[in-house]
């Protein structure tokens, strides 16, 4: 299934209801989605769980939050940092390692396995960037069904994980800057096609990268 253009900041507006309603004992605040905003970055803002966010909103996980959409941030009556902008990238934003077509996304069926990631098309030998400032943790030459695979380790329980390298630049235990170069785009005996397998992860848990990348 093709969800749409890595990179792009073009989801379409929010066009359910405004405004829904907290469970009774439930405190928090309306929070609506604005464009350059994630729904980590939101939960960072509230200083809340993520999986709060998404369990109380009943949100899919398998797509991205929509532009005008409000959400329940649970147990929060302001920002706790009203210092944070959403008209760019801070330091700690996760940025996409590569543009392209994602041809499958979180949660879906892709050759008979279910993805816990996305899968992001793109030429053999396209450039594959760190999405957060990070150390390599894991470095495989052969990962299973993945092929050639690095795992980055971002220091707050977050982690994310590049697949299907053709070839890799990093070591383990190298320290990376976001946007810094982990490899190039490849393919697998399995499949021919030319795209990276990329995750994150918290803790031992696939996370919805959509819920992240800016």
């Amino acid at each position: 299934m093709v969800i749409g253009l890595a990179g792009c900041a073009t989801v379409p507006p929010y066009t359910g209801p405004s405004l829904p309603v907290l469970a009774q004992g439930v405190s928090g605040v309306h929070h609506r989605v604005e464009a350059g905003q994630t729904l980590w970055k939101i939960s960072k803002l509230y200083d809340v769980d993520i999986d709060d966010i998404i369990r109380l909103n009943h949100l899919s996980e398998s797509s991205a939050i929509e532009i005008g959409r409000v959400l329940l941030i649970p147990n929060r009556l302001r920002p706790q940092n009203i210092s944070i902008k959403f008209s760019g990238a801070s330091g700690d934003d996760f940025i996409w390692p590569l543009r392209g077509r994602v041809i499958a996304g979180f949660g879906l069926t892709y050759r008979n396995l279910i993805n816990k990631g996305i899968n992001i098309q793109a030429p053999a030998g396209s450039d594959i960037l760190a999405a957060r400032n990070g150390r390599v943790v894991f470095y495989s030459n052969g990962f299973g069904n993945y092929g050639k695979t690095v795992i980055i380790d971002h220091g707050d329980g977050l982690r994310s994980v590049y697949s299907r390298i053709s070839e890799i630049f990093v070591q383990p235990g190298e320290i990376l800057a976001r946007g810094g170069l982990v490899g190039r785009v490849g393919a697998s005996v399995r499949d021919k096609n030319s795209y990276l397998h990329f995750e994150i992860r918290k803790g031992a848990l696939a996370q919805n990268p959509l819920f992240y990348l800016l």
